[in-house]
């Protein structure tokens, strides 16, 4: 970034936390119909065909793919990669499982105790949860009452897309660092965009291909921004990143959003629009520290707590969002501070063999992410 910009603008990766919050607390928002109303998964109408924490996620994809390829980029160690990812997405994870399973589970089922703690299906959501690529969303007996039974804790289905999209962010820079061009990236976006278009998947329909009960037909809609994001930074030396380029991109997109064209624009939209805005922060932004440090704690615990939210009672969507987003934020703040924060200063311990200049923290936070709308009701 030009010194004269940098007078003015934020460290990019402060708009990044911000950007990151928002976009989380817009999932959120949008899960308060998903949950309440049936055969509606956003706070706009269904005749509309968009939802906001569609869009919103798109854009978190494609900034976390941004931020996972800086990340490498700054010390392209397969292992510490490797374990730096883990520390980040694990730890909170594993909290948040065993605080379903272990107190929220036994205090609101509907079976009996004995029978809750015995089924097999309460350890699968232990373990198979915990390892994120064998995800559970039912727990005996929980939530069963409510207008969505379907899921525990629906937002923590993209974490398995996440990671796979750590998993390209190795092995192409693996394959960029032995020697292969970085326009390998444009082959890989190429793949994933001609699958999407193959596999048909929208916010109103995950596509009919499951593995490891994780649909297909997102995974790969959600990786086409993730890659973007990748092919961003990989060029970020010769692409303009210009606030009037991005809104240019919105005006277009807003009236072909209803056309097939919507598949192939919101992705760039998305990415363009969301990485642009990052790097274009306000500096009189950047001063808000750990304020905005939250969102993958937001996006963790916010589904289970609008579960319990409903389960005392809560019908309307519009209650239900009045005391679900500073209960969310709240519980991303403390996710943050007590589980999230301490476990990053273990990564002093992972040395690289050559000396990288020290960046703040904000610059290593690149969080999972949350769900737009609800599992499948035949999520299983």
């Amino acid at each position: 970034m030009p010194r004269s910009c940098a007078k003015v603008h934020a460290n990019p990766h402060v708009g990044f936390a911000w950007l990151r919050t928002m976009g989380a607390l817009l999932i959120v928002l949008d899960h308060c119909w998903a949950l309440l109303v049936s055969h509606r998964s956003t706070i706009l109408p269904p005749s509309w065909h968009v939802a906001p924490g569609y869009v919103g996620l798109m854009a978190l994809f494609a900034m976390s793919g941004y931020q996972i390829q800086h990340s490498w980029s700054r010390d392209p160690s397969w292992w510490r990669f490797t374990a730096r990812r883990l520390l980040r997405i694990l730890p909170p994870l594993v909290l948040v499982v065993s605080v379903t399973v272990f107190v929220v589970g036994p205090l609101v089922t509907t079976w009996p105790q004995a029978d809750y703690w015995t089924h097999v299906q309460t350890w699968r959501y232990l373990v198979g949860t915990s390892l994120v690529m064998l995800l559970q969303h039912r727990l005996p007996g929980v939530f069963d009452g409510n207008p969505y039974p379907y899921s525990a804790n629906g937002s923590l289905w993209t974490l398995p897309m996440e990671l796979l999209g750590y998993g390209l962010v190795l092995l192409f820079g693996v394959l960029i660092a032995r020697g292969a061009s970085r326009l390998v990236l444009f082959l890989l976006l190429g793949a994933l965009v001609y699958a999407d278009t193959a596999l048909g998947a929208t916010f109103e329909s995950q596509g009919n291909v499951s593995v490891l009960s994780l649909p297909l037909g997102s995974t790969v809609s959600f990786l086409v921004p993730f890659v973007l994001g990748m092919v961003l930074h990989a060029h970020r030396d010769r692409i303009p990143f210009l606030p009037s380029v991005a809104l240019g991109l919105f005006v277009v997109w807003l009236p072909l959003s209803q056309t097939p064209w919507n598949r192939y624009l919101l992705p760039v939209v998305a990415a363009y629009g969301a990485i642009t805005m990052a790097r274009h922060w306000p500096r009189r932004l950047g001063d808000a520290g750990a304020f905005v440090l939250g969102s993958y704690g937001i996006s963790i615990w916010g589904f289970l707590v609008q579960q319990l939210i409903i389960m005392a009672g809560v019908r309307d969507p519009w209650v239900l969002a009045a005391l679900s987003l500073p209960a969310a934020y709240l519980a991303g703040q403390l996710s943050w501070r007590f589980v999230e924060e301490p476990t990053l200063r273990l990564r002093r311990h992972l040395k690289p063999a050559r000396a990288v200049r020290a960046q703040p923290v904000l610059s290593s936070v690149a969080e999972p992410l949350a769900v737009p709308i609800a599992p499948g009701r035949d999520a299983a």
